[in-house]
């Protein structure tokens, strides 16, 4: 009886079904065409959408025309309510467009017209935008805002807009004269590759403005008289984001210029071609926060208007269908002195290979100088670079050593040589026979004695290595400092031969410039130094969060960030512990051997050399390290393959430091 009853009401339901369909009034189907056709708008494929006296593959191409010069945007697209009146339907769309930073909003109505038991869409381009007319196109424009300045301390203006001169050939002034001889001719003036220029200005159109190089403003030796009197040569006057010179800080801070294929790509549409975007260093990592957001003007016109009639006719014929404005970047405000930051360039300027000196505040852990040498070849050794510290890790090797009861006048055993697991370590060339012996820490520590730290090596585990350098602020994080960093590498286990050389900081333990000022800086300080570089940074625009490395800006280790950071587990530098390593400073400028600083004016200085092996030559290349603190200020100087660190590093300090007040 149950399946029978079942039965019967199905098929009453199926009557009922029948009886329903047949007293529709169409408005069902219309709306199945409606949003069909406004779910094929909001991908800009069309070709499903059957129209009324239009081929679909026809209404395609002329929807992406319309619409290509806003690829890769698409709009959302929903219906409204549906109007009917026979067999002719109305329906609204509401578009939303996501456009740079604005939000397009509008409505248009589309038409359906019933044919047979099919509802066709009308084509009309109206549907699309309002006042759309047959054969008319849409085109974006973007115009961006100037890019904000990089501020140094005092909010001094360390990148902001200078004067230039774009040379180049404007081939429309050329006349009857040769491309190529001019080019050629301007080349030579400009000091550019002149083969490579010359094919450039013969590859460019008619009307182009073929640039050979950008010159500044400022001390240009090249006249405009000289570019004028090549044919077709021009000067034209600009204004760019430059730096006070081609090398103030360029490692740190990077470059302004047109964005990269490469940056493109990552870009994930934020850049097209032509844009100008930051191009390493703070630039590329803060660039959002710098570049600020491109004003963006939407325009309808015909798709055959040429460029001569929108400037012949007077008016614009085009007309404005939808624009944002410009939004400002905000000035990157960083704590790098210019005055600092050019005296340590300048320093830096005679030396051969790679270089660098920085300085900073340990009371604030500002960090004042950046400067990579002209043989870092635009690398930024001073923050990135990583060596062996040699001797300056010693500092380290004390800390460890007075934590385990030593103090400075504790005595030690300074030996000419020590063997340790078959391998010989002696002290450097010329190390004074007065301090061998048993001397104190003090002394072995002026004069530098790598036997008598070595000989340490039992009462100083690599684990306590690695957490005295922690206390230091070395090998840490640096929450504050807002640029990508190498902070230096302790491990935290070693054994044998290369506990040993950890000693006197060769084997895998590594510094940066920038690690080894920090340590200088926190016996200054009495704690840890936590460095500081970028005072504003926005994490947003930044892409990240500040101090991350960009993808391009440093090899894969440029970053440490230990598992468990030494200065949230470890027990960081007390104000006693450092005063004893100023104390051991002090000895190696009153008699250690930088006793050349001795006459540097101002608070007395202590100071702390490295000499770091490195290489399988014999005898072994050596790195040139010095460290120093004066006053409220922490300076560290490296010479890769520099020699002894007193002789090389230590002259280019006390000029720095003499010259810096």
């Amino acid at each position: 009886m149950g399946n029978s009853k079942k039965l019967s009401l199905a098929i009453a339901g199926l009557i009922l079904g029948a009886s329903l369909v047949s007293c529709d009034d169409g408005r069902g189907g219309a709306e199945a065409a409606a949003k069909q056709f406004a779910a094929a708008v909001s991908v800009l494929d069309v070709s499903p959408v059957a129209f009324d006296g239009k081929d679909s593959g026809v209404a395609k191409q002329q929807v992406q025309d319309i619409f290509k010069s806003l690829d890769p945007d698409k709009p959302a697209v929903e219906t409204g309510e549906l109007s009917l009146e026979g067999n002719t339907a109305t329906v609204p769309l509401n578009y939303t467009w996501k456009i740079g930073s604005g939000e397009w909003k509008y409505t248009t109505y589309a038409e359906f017209k019933k044919s047979g038991d099919k509802w066709l869409t009308a084509w009309n381009p109206s549907s699309l935008v309002p006042e759309l007319a047959e054969g008319e196109i849409l085109t974006k424009g973007t115009q961006s805002p100037p890019r904000a300045d990089i501020l140094g301390a005092g909010d001094a203006k360390l990148v902001t807009y200078r004067p230039v001169v774009k040379v180049g050939i404007d081939k429309p002034l050329l006349g009857a004269a040769d491309p190529a001889a001019s080019a050629t001719k301007l080349a030579e003036l400009v000091g550019v590759d002149a083969a490579a220029y010359t094919q450039q200005v013969s590859a460019a159109g008619a009307q182009a403005f073929v640039a050979a190089i950008t010159l500044r403003e400022e001390g240009r030796s090249i006249t405009d008289e000289q570019i004028a009197a090549i044919p077709g040569g021009r000067a034209i006057k600009e204004s760019q984001p430059l730096a006070p010179s081609r090398s103030f800080a360029r490692a740190v801070l990077g470059s302004v210029g047109e964005a990269s294929a490469e940056q493109i790509e990552a870009s994930a549409g934020a850049l097209s071609a032509g844009d100008v975007t930051g191009i390493g260093g703070l630039q590329q990592q803060y660039d959002a926060q710098l570049r600020g957001t491109d004003a963006v003007v939407v325009r309808a016109h015909r798709a055959d208007l040429t460029r001569e009639q929108i400037n012949a006719a007077g008016t614009d014929p085009r007309r404005v269908v939808f624009q944002t404005a410009p939004k400002p970047g905000t000035p990157l405000k960083t704590t790098l002195d210019p005055t600092l930051q050019a005296l340590a360039e300048s320093t830096l300027a005679g030396v051969g290979p790679a270089s660098a000196i920085v300085a900073l505040r340990p009371s604030s852990g500002a960090v004042l100088a950046a400067a990579s040498g002209p043989g870092s070849n635009g690398y930024n050794t001073a923050m990135l670079g990583q060596y062996a510290p040699g001797s300056i890790f010693k500092m380290v090797d004390s800390l460890a050593m007075f934590r385990n009861g030593m103090t400075p006048d504790s005595k030690v055993q300074c030996t000419p040589t020590l063997e340790v697991d078959g391998r010989t370590f002696k002290n450097s060339e010329g190390y004074p026979e007065s301090s061998l012996g048993s001397v104190t820490l003090r002394d072995a520590f002026a004069h530098s004695c790598n036997t008598a730290f070595i000989a340490a090596r039992d009462k100083v585990t690599q684990a306590q290595l690695e957490a005295a350098a922690g206390a230091m602020g070395v090998a840490v994080e640096a929450p504050k400092l807002g640029a990508v960093a190498f902070l230096g590498s302790v491990p935290g286990e070693a054994a044998g031969t290369e506990h040993a050389a950890s000693m006197i900081g060769q084997g895998k333990v590594l510094m940066s410039p920038l690690a080894a000022a920090i340590m200088a800086g926190s016996v200054a300080k009495g704690s840890p130094v936590s460095p500081q570089l970028v005072l504003n940074p926005d994490a947003g625009a930044a892409g990240g969060t500040p101090g991350e490395p960009t993808a391009e800006a440093a090899p894969p280790s440029s970053t440490v960030t230990p598992e468990a950071p030494a200065q949230a587990s470890g027990k960081p530098i007390t104000a006693e512990e450092a005063a004893a390593l100023s104390d051991m400073m002090r000895a190696v400028v009153t008699s250690g051997h930088a006793g050349f600083l001795a006459t540097v004016p101002g608070a007395p200085v202590g100071a702390k050399t490295g000499t770091a092996e490195f290489g399988k030559e014999t005898p072994p290349k050596t790195h040139a390290w010095i460290v120093a603190v004066h006053g409220d200020l922490a300076v560290a100087v490296f010479v890769e393959d520099g020699g002894l660190g007193a002789t090389t590093s230590g002259p280019l300090l006390k000029q720095f430091l003499t010259a810096a007040g």
